[in-house]
């Protein structure tokens, strides 16, 4: 039996336990672990695709090299394209430095 002075040494999470309930989780407490559980999954799911892609590791990074270098040159060709339509609309351009 629980007397008085036990009691008053309770804290909320105790009183409710000793009856067999205990305290709402909220919504970060509920939804955190799931998302790092799924980034977790995100990135074995990647480095397992990386690991069983059909080209070697040489080839791979050549090709990823390739694609980064064909994206950079896709955005500065774009931004010239708007820093030259800029240019003949009479709007200049505003550089922050």
């Amino acid at each position: 039996m629980v007397n008085l002075n036990t009691l008053k040494k309770m804290d909320k999470d105790d009183l409710l336990n000793l009856i067999g309930l205990e305290t709402r989780r909220d919504t970060a407490e509920t939804i955190l672990p799931v998302l790092g559980a799924f980034a977790a999954g995100i990135l074995v799911g990647a480095g397992l695709g990386l690991l069983l892609a059909p080209k070697r590791g040489t080839e791979l990074r050549e090709d990823l090299r390739q694609r980064l270098a064909s994206g950079q040159e896709y955005l500065n060709n774009a931004v010239g394209r708007v820093a030259e339509t800029a240019q003949q609309q009479g709007v200049a351009p505003s550089r922050t430095t």
